[in-house]
């Protein structure tokens, strides 16, 4: 029933965008940035739009908060959308169905990512924005200390105590719950969805004892909450980098040059300051990664 019930929302919010959309080929002049629906992924979609408005003479459209993983990946193969920011891990693995090896190194997932979306679908991958947001599995502190849990291997042993908690995509990935299950011989007590920006809320409340935690995300300290050891080293490196269609580069001369001055821009803890003034200080997303632009002069 879960994934029937995430199923039937992304071909909702697929129509939707598609009806919207044109899918045409690139318009000069004319660039549509889209993003995910979770907090980090509407900074960096303004943090894009706001460099463009500021160093190139590109009409900017923002279409922010579109979706998860694979809803992005249609929209911009479709033509719906010119570019957003993607997690090398995601795409290695989820879109273009690669196994992934632990003994690989975070540039040698990069590459391979690269080269294959440049031949699978003519999009390019740029240089990489310079953070690491990766999954991590997170439990309150005081239920780690009580249950003595350190490692992913640890919460196996305690996993039938507890309920489990993440957004659907992570049911739906290659390299979510059921991957995650396989390789560490969990048995929850129970599963449950949520949105991505809820779960850390009800973790610290006790309503969910497991959570899939970006790592980038500030709230694990607020919340006072322990990101158990991958000691299996499931999960790949993740590692932000914007993507764009061949075409719109083509299209725009100088555009590639522009883009990739931001590539290093963002360390784990710049990108986990940006996330808290948001999802703690309050501030709105655009704000923010106008101020963060501002503070690296890259607009004035």
């Amino acid at each position: 029933m879960r994934k029937y019930a995430a199923f039937i929302v992304t071909i909702l919010l697929f129509l939707s965008l598609t009806a919207c959309g044109t899918g045409e080929k690139a318009e000069k002049g004319r660039i549509v940035i889209a993003g995910k629906k979770f907090t980090e992924q509407v900074i960096l979609t303004h943090l894009l739009a706001e460099y463009l408005k500021a160093n190139t003479k590109l009409d900017v459209e923002v279409k922010d908060s579109l979706g998860g993983a694979f809803m992005l990946e249609q929209a911009i193969e479709n033509g719906d959308i010119d570019a957003y920011v993607e997690y090398t891990g995601t795409g290695y693995l989820n879109i273009l169905k690669n196994q992934y090896d632990s003994s690989q190194t975070p540039d040698e997932v990069y590459q391979a990512t690269k080269k294959g979306y440049k031949e699978k679908f003519n999009i390019a991958w740029l240089k990489p924005l310079g953070f690491n947001n990766t999954y991590a599995l997170a439990v309150r502190k005081e239920l780690a200390d009580k249950l003595g849990i350190k490692t992913c291997s640890d919460l196996a042993k305690k996993s039938n105590q507890l309920v489990f908690g993440s957004d659907a995509e992570f049911f739906e990935r290659s390299d979510g719950y059921d991957g995650l299950v396989k390789a560490y011989g969990f048995h929850f007590k129970k599963t449950t969805n949520i949105d991505p920006d809820l779960q850390y809320e009800a973790a610290k409340n006790g309503d969910i004892d497991v959570i899939t935690a970006y790592t980038t995300d500030a709230r694990i300290k607020k919340y006072n909450l322990v990101v158990l050891e991958d000691d299996k080293h499931y999960f790949p490196p993740y590692y932000a980098v914007p993507i764009i269609r061949q075409e719109v580069l083509d299209a725009n001369p100088g555009l590639e040059e522009a883009l990739n001055k931001l590539g290093g821009i963002l360390s784990d803890e710049k990108m986990m300051k940006l996330n808290g003034e948001v999802n703690i200080e309050g501030k709105q997303p655009k704000q923010v990664a106008i101020d963060f632009l501002k503070s690296e002069g890259l607009i004035h």
